[in-house]
């Protein structure tokens, strides 16, 4: 299964976010046992690297940007993505256009974030940790 990851979740992970740490980490042990596919949009990459940036050295934040790295696959931001997020009004939020158009552009099946209502209008299922990490618990 091909799962786009949003920012927040990358953030949980590699800040180890209470009280969201956990179930990011048994998200991306999925992808680490090869169960699942995790996707990002590059600007997600920047962006936590931004972040990360405010709360531990820079040497830090690249290095475990490196290592998260090896668990996902990038997909590039391109024109194409761009013009769809800008010309959408149904995204009050840019950002979340461009992750909403990378996750379609990259065939996922699913969309994990912890923002659920900044997608309410997708045309892919979007699920929180939690709620997907259930599902896949009771197989459905």
């Amino acid at each position: 299964m091909k799962v786009y990851i949003d920012t927040n979740i990358i953030i949980d992970l590699l800040a180890k976010r209470k009280p969201f740490y956990i179930e990011s980490l048994k998200i991306f042990s999925l992808a680490d046992t090869k169960e699942i596919e995790l996707v990002t949009s590059s600007l997600n990459i920047v962006n936590s690297h931004y972040i990360l940036n405010d709360i531990m050295k820079i040497k830090d934040a690249r290095l475990i940007i490196g290592k998260f790295k090896v668990l996902t696959q990038s997909f590039d931001l391109n024109d194409k993505i761009i013009e769809l997020a800008l010309n959408d009004m149904k995204f009050k939020d840019f950002e979340d256009g461009i992750q909403y158009y990378t996750a379609l552009e990259s065939k996922c099946e699913i969309i994990i974030t912890r923002n659920r209502k900044d997608f309410k209008n997708s045309a892919i299922p979007v699920l929180s940790p939690k709620e997907y990490l259930a599902k896949r618990k009771f197989g459905q």
